[in-house]
């Protein structure tokens, strides 16, 4: 492993422009905007003699590491103030970029015309990242990841204060996948079966970071990969994207028993199309009470209403054809938690509420057949 070694010296390389912006596009989210610690606005840039030139961002929480292949001069190291290099590289024409270490950690970029120097700081100075375990990663798909963390993210708590729910839950086994999100308000579930996943034995749960899951999605989502590793040890997650590694600290204490709350027993049950209940709800939602969000939803014989007031809107009522049987029943909800839901289905087809009474937890799910994967979505009422 000799060529990995953290090259020093002068480095000088030439890069194409489209190769280095698409890596500095990936790994620039990563970098703090607002920090104390100046370095971590920097990228470190790193050229080894095989041509190949890796480029890491972090903030301490997570990292990024990427890599293109350079014409490599001189193998070396640097660090580039990170926002200014990104503007910059973006507004340089199409060709290639020449990068050189001067003295001072000033750092020249030549392309066409265009003769830069940036003022870099010692390579000392970056903090290490964490290495990718060279054993015990399991190999994950791409699309059914991506599926489980958009059925999610929405509902992990942004409140710092409930540090277990910033995140999601991954539940790993041999034959399945699931995810699983709350914020003590409204709770995603959602199962994957009909896995085949190498490396797992038993149940494997972690808990993975608000942040690192929308940097994750974004990976996932500029692949043609059809899986990914993911890895652990004790204090960091990894995922490695192709050539891309990102890395974050773990979420450290228990994840509530989500199991528990999960609605056994209701038995009262609409199923209407989600393109209808999501116009009804924008509609309604308008004249919502501006802090709680709340609407009454109120079902009778064969119909669902939504309605809602507030003081200073007026008042507001939408009423949807359904068959319905059962005993009437008033309930309230945040208006935007149901469309976040409806949202994440993709607004179509059709979807299924499921009460026990106006105290209870609701439950929606998509009514699409589909037996591979279970999603539900489960509700705290809201007095109103």
């Amino acid at each position: 492993m000799t060529t990995n070694a953290a090259p020093t010296g002068n480095l000088e390389i030439s890069v194409s422009r489209a190769e280095l912006l698409r890596e500095l596009t990936a790994a620039q989210s990563v970098v703090e905007r607002k920090t104390t610690i100046p370095i971590l606005s920097n990228f470190l840039f790193e050229a080894t003699e095989d041509g190949k030139l890796t480029i890491t961002a972090t903030d301490l929480d997570q990292s990024m590491r990427t890599s293109c292949t350079a014409k490599v001069k001189k193998a070396g190291a640097c660090t580039i103030p990170a926002r200014k290099l990104y503007d910059y590289i973006k507004l340089l024409p199409e060709g290639d970029i020449s990068i050189k270490l001067m003295d001072n950690h000033w750092v020249q970029i030549r392309a066409g015309r265009s003769n830069t120097k940036m003022v870099g700081m010692a390579r000392a100075n970056f903090p290490a990242v964490p290495e990718f375990p060279a054993a015990g990663a399991v190999k994950l798909p791409v699309a059914g990841v991506k599926n489980l963390v958009a059925k999610t993210i929405f509902s992990i708590s942004s409140e710092e204060s409930r540090y277990t729910l910033n995140g999601a839950l991954l539940v790993l086994k041999a034959e399945s996948m699931a995810m699983v999100a709350t914020d003590g308000h409204r709770l995603a579930h959602i199962e994957k079966q009909g896995e085949n996943l190498e490396g797992v034995q038993g149940e494997k749960k972690t808990l993975i970071p608000r942040k690192a899951l929308g940097e994750l999605q974004g990976l996932l989502s500029n692949t043609d990969a059809e899986s990914f590793d993911f890895a652990d040890d004790e204090q960091t997650l990894f995922f490695r994207v192709g050539g891309r590694v990102l890395t974050s600290r773990k979420l450290t204490g228990q994840f509530p028993n989500y199991e528990a709350v999960l609605p056994r027993d209701n038995t009262k049950f609409v199923i209407v199309r989600s393109e209808d209940l999501m116009g009804s709800i924008q509609r309604v939602a308008q004249f919502a009470d501006e802090r709680s969000g709340a609407i009454k939803i109120r079902l009778e014989q064969n119909e669902l209403k939504l309605s809602s007031s507030s003081t200073d809107a007026g008042e507001s009522e939408d009423t949807i054809e359904t068959p319905y049987n059962y005993d009437p029943l008033v309930v309230g909800f945040n208006s935007q938690y149901l469309i976040d839901f409806l949202k994440a289905i993709g607004n179509t087809g059709e979807v299924r509420l499921e009460f026990k009474d106006a105290q209870s937890a609701g439950q929606m799910r998509p009514e699409d057949g589909n037996e591979d994967v279970k999603y539900r979505y489960i509700l705290m009422p809201m007095r109103i």
